[in-house]
């Protein structure tokens, strides 16, 4: 009989069991690990590195980057935030950097650095961590009264029994539907981290190029994906989701921080759509279409006797600007004097309201997060408990919710696990 359970060997369920062993270390503690290894996410993490968390100490702030948990999680990153886990590090040895888009990684470089230090912490203070232990099924322990006293666990292996019990199994099918034969909901998983597959020949051929940019997201039914001129009807239609940063130009369409943050935010809209519909992207978020006219107006007076082409008139990316000049149907010897309003407004169109259809995802590197899981009205925020089941807990991936890129996600792992096992210690 162990005190505490903990399912899933990973980054939430590490965490969880280090501090339910300091704050209580009298207490038997064991982590089943369905596999060989245990940390797997944490070794891939950031390229190799992990990302530990964002340097966002503002809980309020800190939440915007969760499309789903943001009003969940504001009390608990008040008790455990970003600054909580720089310290946690930095007491056994581990100092973080802050790279300059807010991500934290160890100064190592090395997510072994991370890997190495939960499995220490795990060996000095007796956790037990069990490899090989696939749960196959969970029952409760009920004494006289018909009341959970706890639980009972079969693996692969053996079987075991538990006073508490904490799910930190990620975005485990098997675990949630388990759950859900225990009377928990659970909300459906569909990818959130992902980049769009696109075919068109105005970013085709340049992959690598990055630049900053709006993009909004609309149904199929937009537009034909090639301007030939400006729809007024257009403008009526509203966006879906919108977002701007970062855009990189990848061999399969595209990519950065303005994309991920639309894969994240429109996560279930975009899986209902089946991964198929328009963007418009303003290659110059500092103009609208009317104002890109103007300029392009003006610089035809100015450059009259250069090339349109090599000219480069606005602040693009030159091999991107080479795809918006083709495709707006001037040829590499047009002239600035030779463009007329109608072929001026097919290219400040390309420059603001450049329409490209998305036809599928990929996969954003190894850091595949999902949304779904445990609906979060069915857990206690204060505790991390479930509202079903008795002596149970949640950390981690495996209830509802999900950050976009940039350590986030492991901070959600990290401040559950510390709820837990503040409430279990308590207990």
């Amino acid at each position: 009989m162990f005190d505490v359970i903990i399912i899933g060997g990973g980054a939430a369920g590490f965490f969880t069991a280090i501090h339910i062993a300091e704050l209580r270390p009298e207490l038997k503690i064991a982590i089943l690990e369905r596999g060989k290894e245990v940390l797997g996410k944490v070794k891939v993490s950031g390229g190799g590195r992990c990302n530990v968390t964002h340097a966002e100490f503002d809980p309020y702030e800190l939440v915007k980057n969760y499309p789903r948990g943001e009003k969940e999680l504001l009390g608990p990153f008040h008790s455990y935030a970003s600054g909580d886990t720089v310290a946690f590090f930095e007491q056994r040895g581990i100092k973080l950097k802050i790279e300059s888009d807010g991500r934290m990684f160890p100064v190592s470089d090395s997510s072994q650095t991370i890997i190495d230090c939960f499995l220490n912490e795990a060996d000095r203070l007796g956790i037990r961590v069990l490899r090989h232990s696939a749960v196959t099924n969970i029952d409760p322990l009920n004494n006289k009264d018909s009341k959970t006293k706890g639980w009972k666990l079969t693996t692969i292996k053996h079987t075991y029994e538990c006073q508490k019990l904490v799910f930190a199994t990620g975005s485990n099918p098997k675990i949630w539907k388990m759950l859900e034969g225990l009377g928990h909901k659970i909300e459906t998983a569909v990818p959130s981290l992902f980049t769009f597959n696109c075919k068109d020949q105005r970013i085709s051929g340049i992959p690598g190029v990055s630049t900053y940019a709006d993009v909004e997201v609309f149904e199929n039914k937009l537009a034909d994906s090639k301007i030939t001129m400006r729809l007024k009807s257009q403008s009526s239609k509203k966006p879906l989701l919108s977002s701007d940063g970062p855009v990189l130009i990848t061999h399969w369409g595209l990519s950065g921080p303005a994309i991920l943050r639309l894969s994240a935010w429109g996560a279930r809209l975009l899986s209902d759509m089946s991964y198929r519909f328009k963007i418009r992207v303003n290659w110059l978020p500092e103009y609208s279409f009317e104002g890109a006219l103007s300029l392009l107006k003006e610089i035809k007076e100015v450059e009259a006797k250069k090339t349109v082409l090599r000219t480069k008139a606005v602040d693009v990316p030159r091999r991107l600007w080479i795809n918006l000049v083709a495709a707006s149907g001037i040829s590499k010897t047009d002239k600035w004097a030779d463009m007329n309003n109608r072929i001026l407004e097919v290219l400040a169109a390309e420059l603001t309201e450049c329409e490209l259809k998305i036809d599928g995802k990929s996969t954003f590197k190894e850091e595949f997060v999902t949304a779904g899981g445990v609906d979060l009205k069915e857990i206690n925020f204060k505790t991390f408990e479930s509202k079903i089941l008795p002596n149970t807990y949640f950390a981690g991936e495996v209830i509802n919710v999900d950050a976009i890129t940039g350590g986030f996600n492991f901070q959600n792992a990290w401040t559950g696990g510390y709820m837990v096992a503040k409430a279990i210690s308590n207990s």
